[in-house]
């Protein structure tokens, strides 16, 4: 496995994080910033008030896209494997 090999495997990796990190992370900060906006023009500093939202669209997210991160990891862990593969042989 010579080095071209080396950076190939870990950048399908970054992507692949990337790929199935984005859209929880993406949708937290969003709402996130809505209910930082809604606490600093209501005066309201509860902390559950930014909390219970963030875990609700979380879920809502993994119930949408859960089966695209379950395709992309599981696709990563067959070229993962088909990598082994061809370095033993």
């Amino acid at each position: 496995m010579d080095q071209a090999e080396v950076i190939t495997v870990i950048q399908d990796g970054v992507m692949t994080i990337i790929t199935v990190a984005a859209p929880i992370l993406i949708v937290a900060m969003v709402v996130g910033a809505i209910i930082s906006i809604f606490q600093a023009t209501t005066q309201i500093n509860e902390q559950t008030l930014a909390f219970v939202p963030k875990i609700v669209a979380i879920l809502v997210v993994l119930l949408i896209f859960g089966g695209m991160m379950l395709t992309n990891l599981t696709d990563f862990a067959h070229r993962m494997f088909g990598y082994v593969n061809t370095m033993l042989k």
